[in-house]
C-alpha cells in the first residue's frame, strides 16, 4: 500500500471553536474505521498528535464513537485507537467532505510514532 505525507499549511483564520492544538501534517493513508453497526475503509487526509481528518461522503454525526485502524510510515504494526467525531464537513474548495476525529485512547507507543512523523515533516518542510 502506498502512503504519501507532506506538510499541510493552514492559513485560514482560527475560529473560537478551533480546538486543534498542533499543526496538521498531510497524511494520505488508508484508514479502516468502525461505527456501532458499520465498517468503512477510507483515506485520512491529515493527522496530528490529537486526531485526524478522514475523507468520507457519509460521516457519522458529531459525537459518534469510532474505532480506527491505520498504518503510518515508520510503523511495523497498524495503529488501533478509539476516537470521537468532533466535526464534519460537506466539502468545499477548502476541504473535502469528511470528519475530524479526536483520538481518545492512543497508547504511548503509537502517540510517539505520530509525534515523530509530525515533527519530522515540520522540520523537513520548514518555510
Amino acid at each position: 500500500m502506498k502512503t504519501s505525507v507532506q506538510r499541510l499549511r493552514d492559513d485560514r483564520p482560527k475560529s473560537g471553536s478551533e480546538r486543534r492544538r498542533s499543526e496538521r501534517v498531510e497524511l494520505m493513508v488508508r484508514v479502516d474505521y468502525k461505527t456501532v453497526d458499520e465498517l468503512f475503509s477510507e483515506f485520512a487526509r491529515n493527522i496530528n498528535e490529537g486526531g485526524m481528518f478522514v475523507e468520507t461522503d457519509t460521516p457519522p454525526e458529531p459525537g459518534a464513537a469510532v474505532t480506527l485502524q491505520f498504518r503510518i510510515p515508520g510503523s511495523k504494526e497498524p495503529i488501533a485507537v478509539m476516537g470521537r467525531v468532533v466535526r464534519t464537513t460537506e466539502g468545499d474548495r477548502e476541504e473535502p467532505p469528511g470528519m475530524g476525529i479526536e483520538f481518545e485512547n492512543l497508547d504511548a507507543q503509537s502517540r510517539e510514532l505520530i509525534n515523530q512523523l509530525v515533527r519530522g515533516l515540520r522540520v523537513g518542510h520548514a518555510d
